[in-house]
């Protein structure tokens, strides 16, 4: 019985740092496009500032786990667009189990004009 009761709080816990880990990321792509939206910097930055803002936020671990590009789009309506996209997974609460918890965010600003 006792060990059911660890694996449910386990369970539950590990649900609650991928909840927590993916909101994290989240915030911080829309971050990063926000910063890459300024007039004065480079749209590619977006990218690189989401992973140390994730690494500020988390940890470093969780930081060298995501892939994160950033890129120039147009919308339908002409606006210029900053994406930042971060991909990767949650580290698992007990080692070997490898990355189970897929983690995929976009985050997307308004470039400012020069």
């Amino acid at each position: 019985m006792s060990v059911l009761v660890v694996v449910l709080l386990l369970a539950v816990l590990q649900v609650a740092v991928y909840v927590h880990v993916r909101n994290v990321v989240t915030a911080s792509a829309q971050e990063g496009a926000r910063y890459a939206a300024n007039a004065d910097v480079d749209s590619s930055a977006g990218a690189d500032h989401t992973v140390a803002v994730v690494a500020r936020a988390t940890s470093v671990q969780t930081a060298e786990g995501l892939v994160c590009s950033s890129v120039e789009d147009v919308d339908g309506s002409g606006l210029v667009l900053v994406v930042v996209r971060c991909s990767g997974s949650v580290p698992p609460l007990l080692a070997g189990l490898g990355n189970l918890l897929p983690v995929e965010v976009t985050g997307r600003a308004v470039k400012e004009a020069a």
